[in-house]
């Protein structure tokens, strides 16, 4: 037994169909991105609030989110993280990670982690609002 569907689309459909195949990697993106950044407005406020009084410039000045590539696997990506290195010369990426894990003589001081908690559904809910309204503009 075969079970068989046909579907006639007219070119109104077939013509929204090829707008959306044509704008899907740049709405991906900006999708990408808008999550990305409430993601990273949230670490960013908790790690000034985990190093208040200590001085953040070097750290601040070395947060940001990468531009959004597409991996071996077809996928979109983007990092958020530190970059470069303080004026004594050690990286930013280690600093961070010392404060969000701690060491030996230094307690944790978790920063990323409840961030990416507290903002997940969050930065998924917009990255598909975005979505849609770029589905909408395209008169779909």
């Amino acid at each position: 037994m075969c079970a068989r569907m046909s579907f006639s689309a007219g070119e109104d459909f077939a013509l929204a169909l090829s707008r959306l195949a044509t704008g899907s990697e740049e709405i991906s993106k900006k999708a990408i991105f808008e999550g990305a950044k409430i993601i990273a407005d949230k670490i960013k406020s908790n790690l000034e609030g985990v190093l208040s009084g200590e001085g953040t410039g070097d750290m601040l000045a070395s947060f940001g989110v990468t531009p959004i590539e597409r991996d071996a696997e077809g996928n979109f990506n983007c990092k958020i993280g530190f970059d470069g290195y303080d004026s004594k010369g050690v990286a930013n990426q280690l600093k961070a990670r010392v404060i969000e894990s701690g060491t030996s003589t230094k307690q944790k001081r978790p920063f990323v982690r409840p961030a990416v908690n507290a903002t997940k559904n969050q930065a998924i809910a917009r990255m598909g609002e975005v979505i849609k309204e770029e589905i909408d503009k395209l008169n779909l």
